[in-house]
């Protein structure tokens, strides 16, 4: 039986960002804030952790300050440890680049922590995934199985990233093929959650490296589905990957539907965060609030309407927001009127202003940025 401390867990922070420039800009995949006071390595970080798995490695590329910030020492996840716990990997120099390209890079050159790890098993892990899962449901499916190689999929529309797996899958789990950037509107897609052994994962990234090799999915999964017993779990949980800016809006959106959001919160696997203590949200006598989620800090004295609002943002008397994604430590003034938009941090939108997206198209407000 696989034991969770003999699981060591590597999450790619950068994993992913540029299909979402617009937020990633400035910051990593994984300290891209959601549902309003979460960011989206706090979802697998938390999968992680409720399973007992307390070795975990962050890989960062580049634009990594807000998440180092917002992970710090590990501590709202229980991973501030004098044995194990969290681990921030920077870009170690392959070559001449001084930082990756690939998801094999990445793993090669940050293959010394890896080695020296004691733990027989590797969870391989994104960020752009926002869901709620048993890992010891993985694990177990992985001993059931007898495989090689565990991956978690679900059936659905196909996310549009690049280098994207879909898999056919047998009557017992057995991945029989797997396409690459499949032209399809539903198959079984890869949420890019593996599990294997260490000795496994070593000798295939040293071997695809040395040979030149940049995509794990055709040079190391491809290449292998029939020499290794590879394997895929579909689940059936809420599970929104992040391919657009269209589709980060649309999945906090979908936060608003309370099957789903249930099924993300769950009481018996918490997601944890940062703490940031702030009061309760205020709301003026006059202000009008429905079907929204509204973050600790907020001061709301509008009318807020289908929205998903950060920590610590106002809203003045008078303000109208509809179908927005508002992000903490935002300013709303008196009178002003804001629907189907995306305001990132800080963002202060004067007295009077109207701001109005399409329903399928959503506004963006970078951050700081004043209106």
């Amino acid at each position: 039986m696989i034991r969770a401390n003999d699981v060591l867990a590597i999450i790619h922070s950068n994993a992913y960002d540029e299909a979402l420039p617009e937020l990633t800009n400035m910051r990593t995949m994984g300290s891209v804030p959601f549902g309003g006071r979460y960011r989206l390595i706090d979802f697998m970080l938390s999968n992680l952790v409720n399973a007992g798995i307390s070795k975990v490695g962050v890989i960062t590329k580049s634009n990594y300050q807000s998440l180092m910030d917002h992970l710090g020492t590990g501590k709202p996840w229980d991973l501030s440890r004098k044995r194990s716990g969290m681990y921030l990997l920077p870009p170690f120099l392959l070559g001449e680049t001084g930082t990756f390209d690939s998801r094999i890079e990445a793993i090669k050159g940050n293959m010394h922590f890896i080695s020296r790890s004691t733990e027989e098993y590797v969870l391989v892990a994104d960020c752009n995934v926002v869901i709620n899962f048993s890992v010891d449901e993985l694990i177990k499916f992985h001993e059931d199985s007898k495989a090689d190689i565990s991956v978690l999929c679900k059936h659905g529309k196909v996310p549009n990233l690049s280098n994207l797996m879909t898999f056919d899958i047998g009557a017992d789990g057995r991945v029989t093929a797997v396409a690459v950037d499949a032209q399809s509107d539903e198959a079984d897609y890869s949420l890019n959650v593996f599990f294997m052994k260490k000795a496994l994962l070593e000798r295939l990234f040293n071997e695809a490296y040395a040979m030149h090799k940049t995509s794990m999915a055709i040079d190391i999964f491809q290449a292998n589905v029939n020499s290794l017993r590879i394997c895929a779990m579909k689940t059936d949980n809420f599970a929104a990957s992040i391919d657009s800016l269209k589709t980060y809006y649309s999945a906090n959106m979908m936060l608003l539907d309370g099957a789903n959001r249930n099924d993300l919160f769950n009481k018996e696997r918490p997601v944890y965060t940062k703490v940031r203590d702030d009061m309760p949200a205020l709301y003026a006598i006059d202000s009008k609030v429905k079907n929204s989620l509204v973050s600790d800090g907020c001061e709301i004295k509008g009318e807020v309407e289908s929205s998903v609002l950060g920590r610590g943002v106002k809203v003045e008397k008078g303000a109208v927001i509809k179908n927005c994604v508002i992000m903490q430590d935002c300013f709303i003034g008196a009178g002003a009127h804001i629907e189907n938009a995306i305001l990132d941090k800080n963002v202060i939108f004067k007295p009077g202003k109207t701001l109005v997206g399409a329903d399928d198209f959503p506004v963006y407000v970078g951050k700081g940025i004043v209106i």
